[in-house]
């Protein structure tokens, strides 16, 4: 197998496992709807001790389909970029941010129980972003790009607006993905260029001049003796080869 079929490979491993991932949340909805039961009481209740251990339940109920189908595109579209993007780094951010957000749910969120993927959406989403902020190298900014243009208006839920949606999770699983991006910035850096690892031409080398810029040569300035005055100086010019400037020196008057 080449370069090339294994980099494939590894795109397809990359978006086979995020959609396993929804397949499992949307089999578990379908046996909720089939059975006529709720599982909401496996999500989380903040600071309530037996619930605590529902921070690994929480991300896999959802409410409804409507908010199962809302989570379902962009759990698959950022778990693949990190998973393609940061393979170095992937599982221990997803993980990061997995128990993190639940734990900031159980420890500060208003009593309720809190379900839903959420949480770990937007610290994906979070994730991705301040790793452009961070890392400043090429990929990395322009996947930060790519998630504000089409998810930008992720951000509002980060604010207490709409009634019935777990604010605080996206708030949690936003600031564990901030944290993660800082924290692993210098981790899996981009690939480097050979032209970034050029060195300076040596003293003496020959370089092209482009073909566009017409080669002047300067004009010889003749040097006037001082104690001639009689006979006035000639017109002294001198032309830059690129932007032609022109400098003349004029002769002062003679002395009376």
């Amino acid at each position: 197998m080449n370069v090339v079929q294994r980099e494939l490979q590894q795109i397809k491993n990359n978006l086979w496992q995020p959609i396993q991932l929804v397949g499992v949340l949307w089999l578990i909805k379908i046996v909720e709807t089939v059975l006529s039961i709720d599982l909401g009481w496996l999500g989380v209740l903040p600071r309530d001790l037996p619930t605590i251990w529902h921070i690994f339940t929480m991300p896999f109920i959802h409410g409804s389909w409507e908010h199962l189908m809302s989570n379902s595109l962009p759990l698959v579209i950022f778990s693949f970029i990190v998973l393609q993007s940061y393979r170095q780094v992937a599982l221990p951010i997803m993980s990061i941010i997995y128990v993190l957000s639940g734990l900031g749910i159980w420890l500060l969120g208003r009593e309720s129980y809190h379900i839903g993927a959420s949480g770990v959406i937007y610290g994906l989403a979070f994730f991705i972003f301040f790793s452009g902020v961070f890392r400043r190298d090429v990929k990395s900014i322009a996947l930060a790009l790519l998630v504000t243009l089409f998810y930008g208006g992720m951000v509002w839920g980060l604010l207490p607006i709409k009634e019935g949606v777990s604010w605080e999770g996206h708030l949690f699983g936003a600031l564990a993905g901030i944290w993660c991006a800082y924290y692993y910035r210098h981790v899996n850096p981009p690939p480097r260029f050979a032209w970034q690892d050029e060195k300076p031409l040596e003293e003496g080398s020959i370089i092209e001049d482009p073909f566009w810029i017409p080669k002047i040569e300067k004009q010889e300035i003749p040097i006037r003796d001082a104690n001639d005055v009689d006979s006035p100086p000639p017109l002294r010019k001198t032309t830059d080869n690129i932007l032609k400037w022109n400098y003349e020196f004029k002769p002062k008057d003679k002395p009376e």
